[in-house]
Formats: structure tokens, C-alpha cells, sequence
């Protein structure tokens, strides 16, 4: 009886696997991730450490390309007063240590060359940041996947950065400057995005400062690096950061994981459900329960899932590009004015007390994510930065340069926090399909917003301290766009446009799930 009874039973635990409704990938996403561990902490690191070369490849020309010191040989000629060498003939002086190779100006004879042309590597790479920015934007998300456009773009960044040691001129050496530009463009954005698409809604406050944090690291490293290698040519940092760069891109090739929900949306359920299987090894019993209830392939396909022209198209997402976009101008208004601040009220403010006063908001800032809302957050962030800058407007008229050089810093610190913050939100609030556009969009915002920064100083020259109410009354006027965007605490990442407007008709009735 036990016997004849055997297949009858199987037969209705396979009807009910058949009548079971599919499942919703983000359900299984953020069930089997639910814990953060080991696994899971060890691939944010990995995939980190690409914005650590990042910041390198951002900073190293303030070893590279400094002018170096110099000393004076024929003494009937040179005497301490001199100070410009370029009235002097080259017998008369010599660099210090005697060594040509010790900077780009050096080696180049730029000594007395024109400042545009000095600076003109540094330009190029700027610019080669904005052209590839837009090109990477073209690059439609479901071209390549987060990881595939994570490691092509470190390994040419790094593979340039070698190349440089072999530059014969300041002309080969500007274009691998370009070069180097367009490949970094926007490794920050696949990094960022490929961190907070592996982790569960949970950990994703913590799990995307870790990026934030080893750039800062990254351009901190710098100094010891310049250190080390201060008796030998320039060309070794660069050698001394593109080598582990390159091993660094090739690790992400062999290593990392792909965002198991870009897998899902491109319809690969098999490769996402084998990535969270190694993600979350406890849970893959469960997953191995669960995967054959996902929707088919074909099924996937045949269901729109959006495209870059939806963002414009579709009322709420073009919206929300141009609310963040305004509010992310304001913060890289507030954000890069503070060296020109800092300037107006004669006070030097050094790389490392800029690492000091960032780090912290890597630790603040997930804080704010889990105990308050998202929208409020930057609202009062911006709001309270705003305010720090008009006081400095007031002090430096008032001749309290000290005082105001401390309010400065917290302006600053509140642009860094209304900068995490902003990332955060922009991730929940645009789906798989596009998210690497909307990150984009947010990043060119910031330049331009950065870039606007010298106009208003310059206009304000006459008055420095105007800069201060000017950046701030901006800033706290764009803040306030923060109310129209839609508050996403809480909320599970959607993978389409259509998910996402559901998603967001669901938290105006309480339920937060994609």
C-alpha cells in the first residue's frame, strides 16, 4: 500500500510545483541575503578597491606634476634674492639632488614654460573624464554587465597608467592623460552600483560607504607612495599605482561576481541563482527550492523592461533625473567651493585634513539611512550646510577668518554626507535596466556644479566673502527640491520601469517590495 502510494504522492507535489504562481526574484533577492557575511563582505572589498586606483589616478599630479625645488651653483650669478630662474642661465642653477627626472616640469624643461602648457596633462585628463563620461553613458546596461564594464575600464586605466613610464614628451604624455581620463570615467558608478545590486536592502546603507571610504584611502596612500619613491624618477608612481591596478582589474575578472539581478533582468535566472549560491552558501537549499518557480526566459524577454529613452519619456523618472540633478549640482557647488573658501580666508587646508574630515561621514551616514528617511535627510542636510556657509559669509566680513575656517569644514563635511546620502536614494529610486545611466547623470551634475565654482569666486573677487552667502543661498534653495522626490526607505531595488512605478504605488500604501 505504502508502496503504490509512493508515485501518486510525487505526482501532486509536481502538479503543485507546476500551479505554483512564479516567485518574485526580489522576494528570493533579499530572502537569501538576508545576513551579511564573510562572502558577501569580502566582494564589496574587492570591488572597492577599484575607486582606491581611482582616487589615485584623480591625485597623483600633485606628486607628478609639482614644481620641484632648486639651488643655485654659480653664486657670482645666483644670490638667495633670485627668484625667478628663468633670468638665470641654466649653468647658474640646478635642481635639487642634481636629478632632472624628480617631476614632469623637470624633465620636460616646462621651468619656464607657460602655465597652460604646465598644466595642460592635468587638463586632458579633466577632459578626458567628461568625454568618456558621456561616451560610458551610451553604453546601454544591458550591453555589458556590471562587472565586465567594472573590469574593462580598470584595466585600460591601469594599462595607460604603465604606459606612461614610457612617454618620451609632455605631448605623448597629455594624450595617455586623456587616455587615462576616459577609462576611469565611470568606475565609480559600475563599482558603486555592482556593490549595492549584491547586497540586501538591510546592509545596503553600510555596504556602499565601504567604496566611499577606500577612495578616500586611495588618494591618502598617495603621500606614503611619493615617500617611498622620492629619490627616483616620477614615472615610478605611476608605475607604483598601475601594476597593482592591473593585477587588481585581472583579480575582478576571475573573482568577482556579476549583480545577480542584472542576470535577471538580461533573463539569465540560472547564472543569478548560481551567484547567490555562492554569495549565501547557507542558503542554497532554499534557492535550489525556489528557482525553478522563476519566470522563464522567455517570459522575461517578452516583458518590457525599459530603456534609457524611458527616463525621459516617462513622467516620474524624468522628474526625478532633474530633481537629483539640481540637488546634486548644489552639492558639488558646496562640495569643491571649500578650497576656494578656504583660499579667500588664507588658510591652507591640506589633503590629509580633508581625508580627516570625510571619513567620518562613512559612519555617519549609514546612521542617518536606517533612523531617518531618506528625503528628509538630504533636506536637512542641505538645509544645515547651506546655513554653515552664509555664517562663514558673515564671520569673514566680521574679520573672524578662524572661526569661519571651522564652519567652512562643516559645510563641507555636510556636502560629503548630502553626497552619500543622494547615491543611496538615487540607487533605490531608478530600476536595474537604467541605473547605471541615472548614476551618471548624477556624477556630470556634480561636476558641473564643481566647475561653476571658480566663476562665482571670480565674479566675488573683489568681496571674497560673497562666495560664501552665494554658495550657501544656493545650496539651501536646491535642497528644498528634495520634497519632490518619493521617500524610499525600506524598499527592496526594482529591476524594471514597470516594477518600479508599482513599487512606488506600494509605498504610498505601506508595502515596500518590488
Amino acid at each position: 500500500m505504502a508502496d503504490s502510494s509512493a508515485p501518486f504522492l510525487t505526482h501532486l507535489e509536481d502538479d503543485e510545483e507546476e500551479t505554483s504562481p512564479p516567485l518574485n526574484f526580489d522576494k528570493i533577492f533579499e530572502q537569501s541575503l538576508s545576513d551579511f557575511n564573510l562572502s558577501q563582505f569580502l566582494q564589496v572589498i574587492l570591488v572597492g578597491l577599484a575607486l582606491t586606483f581611482d582616487a589615485q589616478q584623480i591625485f597623483i599630479t600633485v606628486f607628478t606634476d609639482a614644481y620641484p625645488t632648486w639651488h643655485c651653483v654659480d653664486h657670482t650669478l645666483c644670490t638667495p634674492a633670485t627668484t625667478d630662474i628663468c633670468k638665470l642661465p641654466r649653468s647658474a642653477w640646478d635642481w635639487d639632488c642634481g636629478f632632472k627626472g624628480k617631476s614632469v616640469i623637470s624633465e620636460f624643461d616646462l621651468e619656464c614654460s607657460s602655465s597652460f602648457l604646465r598644466s595642460f596633462p592635468t587638463s586632458a585628463f579633466y577632459m578626458g573624464s567628461i568625454v568618456g563620461g558621456v561616451f560610458m553613458a551610451m553604453i546601454l546596461d544591458g550591453f555589458l554587465g556590471r562587472k565586465q564594464l567594472l573590469f574593462y575600464t580598470t584595466l585600460a586605466m591601469s594599462l595607460t597608467g604603465i604606459s606612461i613610464f614610457f612617454s618620451t614628451s609632455i605631448w605623448t604624455y597629455a594624450f595617455l592623460k586623456f587616455a587615462i581620463g576616459v577609462a576611469r570615467s565611470q568606475t565609480g558608478t559600475y563599482a558603486f552600483n555592482l556593490i549595492g545590486e549584491r547586497v540586501s536592502t538591510k546592509w545596503r546603507p553600510r555596504a556602499t560607504m565601504v567604496p566611499f571610504t577606500l577612495f578616500v584611502l586611495g588618494f591618502m596612500s598617495l603621500s606614503g607612495i611619493a615617500f617611498l619613491v622620492r629619490h627616483a624618477s616620477w614615472r615610478f608612481i605611476y608605475l607604483c599605482t598601475s601594476v597593482p591596478a592591473a593585477i587588481h582589474s585581472i583579480l575582478i575578472y576571475f573573482f568577482a561576481l556579476e549583480s545577480p539581478r542584472w542576470l535577471h533582468v538580461q533573463g539569465n535566472n540560472k547564472e543569478a541563482i548560481e551567484v547567490l549560491k555562492r554569495i549565501s552558501p547557507g542558503k542554497r537549499g532554499y534557492l535550489e527550492t525556489v528557482s525553478s518557480r522563476l519566470r522563464s526566459k522567455e517570459t522575461i524577454e517578452q516583458s518590457p523592461s525599459g530603456s534609457i529613452m524611458d527616463l525621459f519619456i516617462r513622467r516620474w523618472a524624468f522628474r526625478r533625473i532633474v530633481v537629483v540633478r539640481i540637488i546634486m549640482f548644489g552639492l558639488g557647488m558646496m562640495y569643491d567651493g571649500v578650497p576656494l573658501a578656504v583660499r579667500d580666508i588664507k588658510i591652507l587646508l591640506s589633503e590629509a585634513l580633508n581625508a580627516m574630515v570625510e571619513l567620518p561621514t562613512f559612519v555617519i551616514t549609514p546612521i542617518l539611512l536606517e533612523k531617518f528617511n531618506r528625503r528628509s535627510s538630504v533636506l536637512v542636510n542641505c538645509l544645515v550646510g547651506g546655513a554653515l556657509k552664509v555664517f562663514c559669509f558673515v564671520l569673514t566680513t566680521l574679520g573672524r577668518t578662524n572661526m569661519a575656517f571651522v564652519f567652512e569644514l562643516g559645510s563641507f563635511f555636510c556636502a560629503r554626507i548630502g553626497f552619500n546620502l543622494t547615491a543611496v536614494y538615487l540607487i533605490e529610486m531608478f530600476p536595474t535596466c537604467v541605473r547605471n545611466f541615472a548614476t551618471t547623470m548624477l556624477r556630470q551634475a556634480l561636476v558641473i556644479g564643481g566647475a561653476c565654482c571658480p566663476i562665482i569666486a571670480s565674479v566675488g573677487r573683489n568681496v571674497p566673502s560673497i562666495s560664501f552667502a552665494v554658495f550657501g543661498f544656493v545650496v539651501s534653495g536646491l535642497g528644498i527640491f528634495a520634497l519632490l522626490l518619493p521617500e524610499t526607505k525600506g524598499a527592496s531595488l526594482c529591476d524594471t520601469m514597470d516594477e518600479q512605478e508599482q513599487s512606488d504605488q506600494a509605498l504610498k500604501t505601506g508595502h515596500v517590495s518590488c
